[in-house]
């Protein structure tokens, strides 16, 4: 995510691994600076090439496939057999002679339901993410959506159940091997016991969801990809009007600025109301299930303690001094400025190479560059361009940003890009890469098991950028471009690590206060104003108008609270390419072992081969202090 993520599959996933599949499928490289370019960077402008778009039949030939209607009415079928088989009857068939086979052959009918409903669910998608203006697209997405929750209904008692049997019962029947497959997942479950309610306000709270927030989620989609913003004359969508902010003239750059404040400005009342909405609606379901701290159901649901997370906080925003403050002085100097508008925060530097990457070219550089670091890496991103997993253009109704989307384990991931040859786009290239990667080597654990809670989620795709730029530093031998491209990575850094913790900060402060009663646009503007001017620092300078910035941010709408996965991932990342650097052999075997766990092991666990402690206060001031380490290279350099 830097920072990316997902239009979903229906957010009413049939188990909690599938409700984290909705993070694949949630991020935007919308706040996302350019990259600086490489000596590759220096084709014509606008001749990106023929750019691919994804081949989505894998999953279903069409939203009017017969196919589609068979596989909806299996799931309606199955959900109710699984009902009628099973419920009510976990507790004592478990306790008895063979009772794990019993639970073993349960727990693999509900995989096998819930690797059907990640198929339909991720088509239709998937499908609306490509074109979510569509009436008829919206409407299969909206039909399939309530499909699935209306036939999941029927499955809402498993878990529930599950959680009830005796800690002894269950153990003991983990004692047989097929059940004991399944561990990882069942101890991942038994975590959310304190949180259930009783079965039918379960039943209600899930029923009520599709009218509820994936309501509103849907609405906020759909009005984002209808809006229109007046750039010099022309009508453009969101995603080349944000793009325009990393035009190389400073003219469209407030052109576009200006645009995005006034299209926002006259749509706040709606997207306040979005805003106040979902927030309330987090605080009832927080509340009736005991979480304490506005953050603390996504910190459960991401498997990371809740201490941890606020030592990364504390760690990054203290580090706001020496590395945003630090960058942007210095940005603002290579501008001839003592200051920078907001709109140029992500401007090419002046000194940095011009032109289009062509597409092809964009496919080498990643190949290559996950080539050098493991064979087998780059084999399985080459299937991604092989077999048309990849849409690419810009079209509209398109979803913004970018996502890899993991589907389901028996079919394959999609990533969707909005290429427009500029070097940040090479980067957003590496960055869904790394994640199709990591998807494609967890799917052997199967639907339960495959997805990976976001404490982990974004390793693989900074580490597939990290790998990217490394190539690119090496192959620049120019000093003022070698500038450029160390100036772009520290860039992105801020954005994946400052930006995304103020982003955390925005939200912690929004949610609390909406417990004392709703927010007004203002309001939300006043409060998104203080922590970007706390992040930011001083050689920033935010204009009128940058109030209303924080309505086009899917993360607040989509995944409350997500954001920090990127500053953890990133951190995370750089302490992982040190380990790297200096103890290279082997790593590459086990960093893929790391990947191919999915979620079977939590993150210490899972860091443990490499010699990393997240729980170490000294693990985040390291990871920072590469980022430090880089703008002192910057500053040296004059």
């Amino acid at each position: 995510m830097t920072s990316r993520s997902k239009s979903a599959p229906n957010k009413s996933a049939l188990s909690k691994a599938a409700l984290r599949k909705e993070s694949a499928l949630r991020k935007t490289v919308a706040q996302r600076k350019p990259a600086a370019a490489g000596p590759a960077a220096k084709k014509p402008a606008g001749k990106t090439g023929k750019l691919p778009e994804w081949n989505l039949a894998d999953l279903y030939s069409g939203i009017d496939a017969p196919e589609v209607a068979r596989d909806l009415q299996k799931m309606d079928a199955d959900c109710v057999a699984f009902e009628t088989d099973y419920k009510g009857k976990l507790a004592e068939n478990t306790a008895k002679e063979g009772g794990g086979r019993w639970l073993a052959e349960a727990v693999r009918r509900y995989e096998a339901i819930d690797d059907l409903a990640g198929r339909l669910g991720s088509y239709a998608g998937l499908v609306h993410a490509g074109d979510s203006v569509d009436p008829a697209i919206s409407k299969f997405y909206g039909d399939v959506s309530e499909r699935l929750t209306a036939a999941s209904v029927h499955l809402l008692f498993f878990a529930l159940e599950l959680n009830r049997v005796d800690d002894d019962v269950i153990e003991r029947a983990m004692a047989e091997p097929a059940l004991g497959h399944y561990r990882p997942w069942i101890e991942d479950l038994r975590k959310d016991k304190p949180y259930q309610l009783e079965d039918r306000v379960e039943q209600l709270f899930h029923e009520k969801a599709q009218s509820g927030y994936a309501a509103w989620n849907r609405l906020f989609d759909q009005t984002i990809s209808g809006l229109r913003f007046k750039v010099s004359g022309k009508e453009l969508a969101i995603e080349p009007t944000l793009n325009l902010l990393q035009d190389k003239a400073g003219d469209k750059r407030k052109s576009a600025a200006q645009a995005l404040a006034k299209t926002f400005k006259d749509n706040e009342r709606t997207f306040a109301l979005i805003t106040n909405t979902l927030a309330k609606d987090k605080e009832i379901s927080d509340r009736w299930r005991g979480f304490q701290d506005v953050a603390d159901s996504r910190h459960l649901n991401n498997r990371v303690e809740r201490e941890v997370v606020d030592a990364l906080v504390a760690s990054v925003r203290a580090a706001y001094p020496k590395l945003s403050y630090r960058y942007y002085a210095l940005k603002a100097g290579w501008f001839k400025k003592k200051k920078l508008p907001h709109w140029d925060r992500n401007a090419p530097l002046p000194f940095a190479a011009t032109g289009t990457i062509a597409w092809p070219e964009a496919r080498n550089m990643v190949l290559s560059a996950y080539n050098g670091f493991s064979p087998r890496m780059a084999e399985i991103a080459e299937r991604f361009f092989a077999d048309r997993w990849i849409d690419a253009p810009v079209r509209p109704g398109k979803a913004p940003g970018a996502f890899s989307h993991p589907t389901t384990p028996s079919a394959h991931p999609y990533v969707l890009m909005n290429y427009q040859g500029k070097p940040r786009d090479v980067m957003t290239l590496a960055h869904e890469l790394g994640h199709g990667v990591h998807q494609v080597l967890a799917a052997k654990n199967g639907a339960l098991m495959a997805p990976t809670p976001l404490t982990l989620a974004e390793t693989a795709s900074v580490f597939g950028e990290m790998l990217t730029f490394r190539r690119l530093l090496s192959q620049t031998k120019n000093a003022k471009q070698r500038q450029a491209l160390l100036a772009g990575k520290v860039e992105d850094m801020i954005n994946t690590v400052v930006r995304q913790i103020a982003f955390y900060s925005f939200e912690r402060a929004v949610h609390t206060e909406r417990k004392n009663g709703e927010l007004t646009a203002e309001r939300i503007g006043q409060i998104w104003l203080s922590v970007q001017a706390e992040s930011l620092g001083p050689a920033i300078e935010i204009k009128p108008g940058y109030e209303t910035f924080w309505m086009y941010i899917p993360h607040f709408i989509h995944s409350p609270f997500y954001v920090y996965a990127y500053a953890f991932g990133d951190c995370l990342v750089n302490s992982l390419y040190a380990v790297y650097e200096h103890a290279s052999d082997g790593f590459a075997e086990r960093y893929l072992d790391m990947l191919a766990a999915g979620g079977t092991k939590h993150y210490s666990e899972l860091l443990r081969p490499f010699g990393l402690d997240a729980k170490d206060p000294k693990f985040w001031d390291g990871g920072l202090s590469v980022i430090a380490g880089m703008i002192d290279e910057l500053e040296a350099m004059g």
